[in-house]
Parts: C-alpha cells; sequence; structure tokens
C-alpha cells in the first residue's frame, strides 16, 4: 500500500491509474491541431482509441497512421507505444537513476508489481530492460534504415526505421505505409529482421536475463524453462498447422516462390501471438487458419514482456498439469522442479476470468454492432481476441464499431496490457485477509 494525501491506494490501483493517466497526456496530445494533418480533423473517440491502442501495444486503429496523422502525432505514437511496451514504472526508474536519485521502496514495490516479479531481488531486470530494449531497437532500426533508405530516401527512412523497430520490438503493430507489411511480403530480409524484434520483444526480460547470464551462472530459471519450451512448442505446432491448412500460402504462388511463401508462413506463425504486423489481408485465411490466429491471440506471449494474451507460462503450466493429473500424479512437476499450488491457482484463475471476459465481451458486440450477417461469430470473436490479446490484427470491421463497441474493443486492449490481475485487483480492491479457521473438505464430481 502507498499513502497519497493521506489516503492508502494499492499497487494494482495506482498501475492502474498510471496506465489511465498515460493514455490521458496521449489523447490531449493527438487533440492537438498540428497532431493531424492538414485538411483532417481528429475527433476526441478517434485519439482516445488511438491513445488506449498505442498505450496497450495493440495497433488496433479507427483512422489509418499513415496518412492521418502528421509527424507530431506519428511521434506521439511512438511514445506511447514506448511507454506503454516497456511499462511506465519502467521508465520512472530510468528517470531516478539518470537524476542519479535513490530509488524509493514503493517505486521498486511497484515496478515489482508492473513486471511481474516474484521478489525484489529480480530488480536488477530494470537494469537490463532499460540497456537491452534501446540497444535491440537501435540495432534494429539500423537494420530496417538498409531496406527504407532505398524507397524513401534519407529523413523519411530513418522515421519509419525507428517507428517500425518500436512498433515490432514492443508488439505493438502500428505501421507507417498503410497497408501493414503487405508490400513486403517478398522481402526475405525486411520479414527477417521484423521476426527477430518481434521474438526479441515477447520473449521477456526475466527470460533475456537469464539467457545472457548462462555463460555465468550456466543455470536457467524454472520461469525460462516452462516460456522457452512452451514458445517452442506454439511456435512449431503452429507453423505446421498453416503450412497445412494454408498449403503454404498457395494463394500467392503466382507473387511468391516457394521459398518466400514459406518465410510468410514462418512469419505468419510469429506474428498473431502478439505482434500485429500481417504480409497479406487475414480475410484470405482459410476458416482452420482463422481458428488457429484466435487461439495465437488468446495465448499471447511471455510474461514480463510486451506482449499481451494469457502468457505462454499459463498455458504450459496448465497443460503440465493436465498430463501430470491424466497420468495419476499428484505434484505438477517440470525441468526436474515442482510447480507451487499458488503458481497453479494462480494459472487457472487467470483463465478461467480471460475466458469469461472474452465470451462476455463476444456476446455484449455481437447483440450491438452492425455486423456482416452471414459471418458474425468470426468477425466478433477475431477482434474481441485481437484487442485482449494486444494484437491489433482486424478482419476489417474496427472502422464499423459503434461508439459501444469501441469502448468495449478499449476495455480489452487495456485489461490486455496492464494484466488481469491488476485490473480486477483494483476494480475489488482486494486485500489479501489470513482467516483463522478454515472449512471441513468435502469433493464434487468432476467431469
Amino acid at each position: 500500500m502507498i499513502e497519497i494525501n493521506n489516503r492508502k491506494y494499492s499497487f494494482p490501483k495506482i498501475l492502474t491509474f498510471g496506465f489511465l493517466i498515460v493514455i490521458a497526456i496521449g489523447t490531449g496530445l493527438l487533440l492537438l491541431p498540428f497532431s493531424t494533418v492538414a485538411g483532417s480533423h481528429t475527433g476526441f473517440m478517434t485519439a482516445f482509441f488511438t491513445s488506449t491502442s498505442a498505450t496497450c501495444v495493440t495497433g488496433l486503429t479507427l483512422v489509418s497512421t499513415a496518412t492521418h496523422w502528421s509527424f507530431f502525432g506519428q511521434l506521439v505514437i511512438a511514445a506511447l507505444m514506448e511507454v506503454g511496451g516497456l511499462g511506465f514504472m519502467t521508465f520512472a526508474v530510468m528517470m531516478s537513476l539518470m537524476i542519479r536519485r535513490r530509488v524509493r521502496m514503493s517505486t521498486r514495490l511497484l515496478t515489482q508489481e508492473a513486471l511481474n516479479l516474484d521478489h525484489l531481488s529480480q530488480l536488477t531486470v530494470v537494469y537490463l530492460i532499460i540497456k537491452l530494449s534501446l540497444l535491440i531497437q537501435v540495432v534494429g532500426s539500423i537494420f530496417l534504415f538498409f531496406d527504407f533508405y532505398p524507397r524513401y530516401g534519407l529523413s523519411k527512412g530513418i522515421w519509419f526505421s525507428i517507428f517500425h523497430a518500436i512498433s515490432a520490438f514492443c508488439n505493438a503493430g502500428f505501421d507507417l505505409l498503410g497497408n501493414s507489411m503487405e508490400d513486403y511480403m517478398n522481402d526475405p530480409y525486411m520479414l527477417c529482421v521484423l521476426a527477430v524484434l518481434i521474438v526479441a520483444g515477447s520473449l521477456g526480460f526475466l527470460v533475456w536475463k537469464d539467457l545472457l547470464g548462462y555463460h555465468k551462472y550456466h543455470h536457467l530459471s524454472l520461469h525460462t524453462h516452462l516460456a522457452l519450451r512452451t514458445g517452442g512448442v506454439i511456435f512449431l505446432v503452429s507453423f505446421i498447422v498453416y503450412f497445412l491448412t494454408e498449403h503454404n500460402l498457395a494463394q500467392f504462388s503466382d507473387q511468391l516462390s516457394w521459398s518466400q511463401r514459406l518465410l510468410n508462413t514462418v512469419f505468419m506463425a510469429i506474428t498473431p501471438r502478439t505482434a500485429g504486423l500481417i504480409t497479406f489481408p487475414y480475410t484470405k485465411l482459410s476458416a482452420a487458419g482463422i481458428s488457429l490466429t484466435i487461439i495465437l491471440m488468446f495465448i499471447g506471449g511471455t510474461p514480463g514482456s510486451t506482449a499481451g494474451g494469457v502468457k505462454t507460462t499459463t498455458v504450459g503450466l496448465l497443460a503440465t498439469q493436465s498430463i501430470a493429473t491424466l497420468r495419476g500424479q499428484r505434484d505438477t512437476n517440470f525441468a526436474h522442479r515442482r510447480f507451487t499450488q499458488e503458481n497453479i491457482n494462480r494459472a487457472l484463475t487467470l483463465f478461467f476470468v480471460a475466458l469469461v471476459i472474452v465470451l462476455l465481451a463476444i456476446l455484449l458486440l455481437v447483440e450491438t454492432q452492425s455486423l456482416p450477417k452471414n459471418d458474425t461469430l468470426s468477425y466478433v470473436t477475431f477482434e474481441v481476441l485481437a484487442a485482449f490479446g494486444t494484437t491489433g490484427i482486424s478482419l476489417g470491421i474496427t472502422q464499423n464499431l459503434n461508439l459501444f463497441g469501441q469502448l468495449i474493443i478499449m476495455a480489452l486492449m487495456f485489461i490486455g496490457r496492464v494484466g488481469i490481475y491488476t485490473v480486477m485487483f483494483s476494480i475489488f480492491n482486494a486485500q489479501p485477509k489470513l482467516k483463522s479457521y478454515h472449512y471441513p473438505e468435502e469433493s464434487v464430481l468432476i467431469g
């Protein structure tokens, strides 16, 4: 708890309010006349929606980022993506370090909550986040510049490189090209650079900390083991399924060679988990491809990263727990370690609450939106998961949502980025209370 003006606020509530303040500042800046190109007008909901999408690193938009916003407006969006992707508490710590002030305990605890850290000893990861994220984005910008410069010249090439490096690393999905990366589907160099940036941002900084320190300690935490193995399995399965259901993107055989189609399939297996950058309209996917994309968006990336969704470790833990139960094992073991019961309970709760939120949002949107009658459920489900997973891929219905629909999508983006536990705890003002008694145990029939 932190006391402000004689009132005590929980850490989740302060984090929630902090993100809301960032969104409000972004909305105000995007409403400024010089944030929009000459001849265009930005309404409040357009600015509010864009600010929310950028801060929550989602990428869903009501207007074209490339043509509607001026350089200043695009600069605001890039700044919001950076703050939203790395977390505003990371920037608070960075400012304290820059002015050589000692980081207060309250700030340390808030940062621990914001980055999903187990204990304060892991706060050294903040220094890694600051250094590594800047390094990766700078190097990524340089590599992108080699491709953008011949096409757009020096000044535009530099800006496009910086913007898309931020967007890819923060898994934000915004672009300045007007049609995402569709013009680059036959450009292996661009797709490889973007894929590396996306994976780097979605791995999670605790995983990076373990990997970079492995040569010294020769040890990986259980979190890193689970995140890497689960992420690897999900990528492999999604690639195989996309390859089979889309016949290695056979619909583009007249535009791409076999190897280029294979690379686009790999890119497609990476991006739906939260990145949002696409090389072709998803309306061209088969029903099976759409279904897999929805599942991948729900899963998302790794905790402590720039990604959204229920996270890979949640899915990996629940899968491991299910296998152990089906085998009649009492403990859930992985990589020669045993998961705590608190871990399992937290994962089950997170998965259930996420499912309830998603289903409720689908029901509300289906009932309140005027959408294609022939496949309304598919369009709405895809949009809801794109918002909740902070993915930003859309089947093209974002601009057709009414005010209520836009608010629902904004709420989903916010919950997906800030975190279900953080938002729920701040709403219900939950505080752990230890009871001095326990009720008798009794079993119920399951399944």
